[in-house]
């Protein structure tokens, strides 16, 4: 998959080249990184990326012709989706992140900065994407959340892919508790059911703990993890 930031920041994608089975990701060949910065597509001597915005306010805002300029000289293939990174953008879940590596050859990613972006520039995106209700100084680290999320679904990435099977957030559920040697450790034993080599035992626990930390701890998830387990006939019996 290749993958294109426009970012004022390309240093701060960096690190993902080198980061465990991300960076062998990119060294071998599974992803491939670029960047894109608009300050070497502006056209005046200062090389100016913003201004202020029309109406007055506080800030400079990302002007529209450095952006459009810089995704216009990207190397675009024919299965591409272009993401911005924006807090008013629609929540991250885990199936975007497998909609994307299942069914794109690129992602362009478009990082704002300053106090915004001028209004134009969304219509360069296919989606707009946000990692949380909160506001960061620019989109540069919600991409290298999306790049890190998509990439370690490539094939090849991973080294057992039947790990992402059963993870958190690859259904409604929460993953179940995992442990390892030593069967105890300063009190705390591991469950006799996982050392009782009863593999169907094994997984109506693990199926157990799934829907008992999802209903604890994300009582949203359980609530539409309930509702996908009902007959289409018990969906309509609703009051």
């Amino acid at each position: 998959m290749r993958l294109d930031v426009v970012t004022l920041a390309p240093e701060a994608l960096q690190p993902l080249l080198a980061l465990g089975v991300i960076g062998r990701a990119f060294q071998s060949g599974i992803a491939e990184l670029h960047t894109h910065n608009p300050r070497d597509f502006a056209t005046d001597r200062y090389r100016k990326v913003d201004d202020e915005p029309y109406g007055g306010g506080a800030g400079m805002v990302l002007k529209p012709e450095p952006v459009f300029a810089a995704v216009e000289a990207i190397p675009l293939l024919p299965r591409r989706r272009v993401l911005l990174m924006s807090p008013q953008g629609r929540p991250l879940t885990q199936p975007d992140l497998r909609r994307w590596a299942d069914g794109y050859e690129q992602l362009v990613l478009l990082c704002g900065h300053y106090e915004g972006f001028d209004e134009r520039i969304r219509s360069l995106a296919d989606e707009e994407v946000s990692i949380g209700d909160f506001v960061l100084t620019g989109g540069e680290l919600p991409a290298a959340v999306v790049i890190n999320g998509v990439v370690r679904l490539l094939p090849g990435t991973v080294g057992t892919a039947a790990s992402l099977e059963d993870e958190s957030h690859s259904g409604l559920l929460l993953e179940h508790p995992h442990y390892t040697r030593p069967a105890e450790f300063r009190g705390m034993t591991v469950p006799e059911v996982l050392r009782s080599g009863d593999h169907g035992a094994i997984a109506r626990w693990r199926l157990e703990q799934q829907q008992q930390r999802t209903r604890e701890r994300r009582p949203d998830l359980f609530a539409r993890w309930q509702a996908s387990q009902q007959t289409p006939e018990e969906q309509q019996r609703k009051p």
